[in-house]
């Protein structure tokens, strides 16, 4: 789509190559598949993906799963569009997103942005209820899901240095000088918390209250905050079941789940050579992210929705994804990603708690660096909220939104 013009909305269709089709099937027809250890239980995870399963899940992909069938699905759920935008200090990038209105004149205008190994088919199980809700009385939004460039169907980024701070300005614009919503709310988790806290950070005049499933912060220093620290040397005692369980959550993460954020983070194209060249490379590397995140006790991914959301990278050669991880973790100024975490906004923000998130921290830590007013702490429900649990996560955004907190913001 070459003749994109600037800050001009074009229709999409989503459509990938006969030959790619062909090819990733031959790939996975060839594969080499490694050997488990003979004393590694069936549901011991500790190494990464069970063979067993990438081995079905590859089967079912060459021989039963049908891509087009899917796209023709994601091509009438989604309200597609491309349009370029010329971003200060970068140049041109062109923008993927997805935009439903409401019919309803009180509709909230709602940026839902997602994360990695994720896509915007995130927002697929949550855009007619967000839409078009049962009732007056429930609040409604128009939904806007763009694509981080270089996730599905958005267009690689050809210049390094697109990280959360760069695309924060990129939706900006997206919302404001393309699509007119001069006042808006978001909904971020993973990349999405980071991109729309940096939203809100740079243009609070714009962004009027954020919504995530998880947050990025430590506690803050105990010469900052005396109390938050006793409360932590004193957690067993102190902590909410809640808050003891985040922190279990966030420890193992850290012990055992974030091998991938260092090499991500690090050296992607190397990485990028495996993944984007193998789909059983792929698949194991997603599908061990999708088990170990995901509050697999509750919510069992169709093997459709599976290969479906590894698609989603397969189809850009899985590099633009995983180098987000470097360009993210290289940002510099004072919305970089590490400066942000620390950094206090006053925008209202509301919260929601999944018992499987890896980073939902106690609620003194979160004060020291936002301005929160809603928390939901749930008893299921894991990292990917809108896809395992979007009742829960649907209830929670019709809330906080149509609070007084919230609709002050809007006024202002």
């Amino acid at each position: 789509m070459s003749n994109i013009a600037f800050n001009q909305p074009t229709p999409y269709t989503l459509h990938l190559d006969d030959e790619l089709l062909e090819v990733t099937k031959k790939k996975l027809h060839l594969a080499r598949f490694p050997d488990e250890q003979t004393d590694v239980r069936d549901d011991d995870w500790s190494q990464g993906a069970k063979v067993n399963e990438v081995k079905r899940l590859a089967e079912y992909w060459a021989n039963t799963y049908d891509w087009r069938a899917e796209e023709a699905r994601i091509n009438a759920e989604f309200n597609q569009f491309k349009v370029k935008v010329d971003i200060s200090g970068y140049g041109p990038q062109t923008l993927h997103y997805a935009h439903h209105t409401s019919s309803r004149p009180d509709a909230t205008p709602l940026l839902f942005v997602q994360g990695w190994p994720g896509s915007f088919l995130e927002a697929r199980k949550i855009i007619e209820p967000l839409t078009n809700p049962p009732d007056t009385s429930t609040q409604a939004f128009h939904l806007i899901v763009p694509s981080i460039p270089g996730f599905g169907p958005g267009d690689p980024p050809a210049k390094s240095g697109f990280g959360p701070a760069l695309t924060a300005r990129a939706f900006n614009i997206l919302m404001v000088n393309v699509l007119g919503y001069k006042q808006f709310v978001t909904q971020g988790g993973d990349w999405g918390t980071a991109i729309t806290r940096s939203m809100a950070l740079q243009f609070p005049k714009h962004v009027r209250a954020c919504h995530h499933n998880n947050f990025f912060c430590g506690p803050p220093p105990w010469y900052k905050a005396p109390l938050t620290m006793g409360r932590l040397i004193l957690s067993s005692y102190l902590y909410s079941k809640h808050e003891m369980n985040s922190i279990k959550q966030m420890q193992h993460y850290r012990d055992e789940q974030n091998g991938y954020l260092r090499v991500q983070s690090t050296r992607p194209q190397s990485l990028g050579f495996g993944l984007g060249d193998s789909p059983i490379g792929l698949l194991g590397w997603l599908v061990e992210k999708f088990h170990e995140w995901m509050d697999v006790a509750n919510y069992t991914m169709p093997d459709d929705e599976i290969i479906t959301f590894v698609m989603m990278h397969w189809m850009q050669g899985a590099t633009p994804g995983l180098r987000f991880y470097k360009m993210a973790f290289g940002e510099e100024g004072e919305f970089s990603l590490t400066h942000m975490m620390s950094r206090y906004s006053d925008v209202p923000i509301g919260l929601s708690h999944f018992p499987k998130e890896f980073s939902s921290p106690p609620y003194d830590w979160v004060a020291a660096v936002a301005n929160e007013q809603f928390r939901r702490e749930h008893d299921r429900g894991g990292h990917f909220a809108a896809v395992e649990c979007p009742e829960l996560l649907v209830q929670d955004l019709r809330e906080w939104f149509s609070s007084d907190v919230v609709r002050k913001a809007m006024q202002g």
